[in-house]
């Protein structure tokens, strides 16, 4: 068996061969091969705990990026860009062999996008636009592999349908701390899934990352679970 960089190693498990320039005239088997790190390119813990949870292991390295609009940017647009700028900053400090993810997620209602409230007054405003109606999760995820850049990219959404919320509901769960820091001022996973009767799509990517997704295509670059 032969092995190139950036192609799938015949062997079991998959490894990532730092010396593919030789491989035209040795057998793979007779090379050092590198398993391949997964690197998260984000400090949320909602994203890494999807990560753990799945078994799956991997070290972070944070990406903190301006997180501006562009004027008139539609917001499947926007996520991958963010997404793609995360996966860049980090890409340019890691050591390979590895895979970069990073991935941004927006909650998007009647084309606007909801950001995390900057006042109890914003995370009002937000839920009461959100009562009794269905809106979007959007998140963007890019994947580059080192050391070759070889990258994936895509948008997951997933449609979230909301109850109405009573007054004594919303007062109720403004008075927690989990609004705050959460795109359109509510987390599925914690005290607001009581309001959610049903989603249409993945879960996950509503919490951050679609899990199922990004496994295809980490599987597609090489990488499994079992190499590292």
């Amino acid at each position: 068996m032969k092995f190139r960089l950036g192609l799938r190693c015949p062997a079991d498990p998959p490894l990532f061969c730092p010396r593919a320039q030789l491989c035209q005239r040795f057998p793979c088997s007779i090379l050092p091969r590198v398993p391949m790190k997964l690197i998260l390119a984000s400090s949320s813990p909602r994203r890494a705990e999807i990560l753990a949870n799945a078994g799956l292991p991997f070290s972070v390295l944070s990406s903190a990026v301006d997180e501006s609009h562009y004027p008139g940017e539609a917001p499947a647009a926007l996520v991958q860009r963010l997404a793609n700028a995360k996966a860049d900053l980090v890409t340019a400090r890691a050591v390979g062999p590895a895979i970069i993810l990073a991935a941004d997620t927006v909650v998007v209602l009647d084309g606007k996008i909801l950001g995390k409230p900057g006042s109890a007054e914003d995370a009002r405003h937000m839920l009461l636009q959100l009562s009794g109606r269905t809106h979007s999760v959007l998140t963007g995820v890019a994947l580059v592999r080192l050391p070759d850049g070889e990258r994936r990219q895509f948008v997951e959404s997933t449609l979230v349908h909301f109850r109405p919320i009573t007054d004594e509901e919303l007062a109720s769960y403004l008075a927690t701390e989990e609004p705050y820091d959460k795109a359109g001022a509510y987390a599925i996973q914690g005290l607001a899934g009581r309001y959610i009767p049903r989603i249409e799509g993945c879960y996950f990517n509503v919490v951050g990352l679609p899990l199922s997704r990004v496994l295809t295509e980490l599987q597609s670059l090489g990488w499994s679970a079992n190499s590292v």
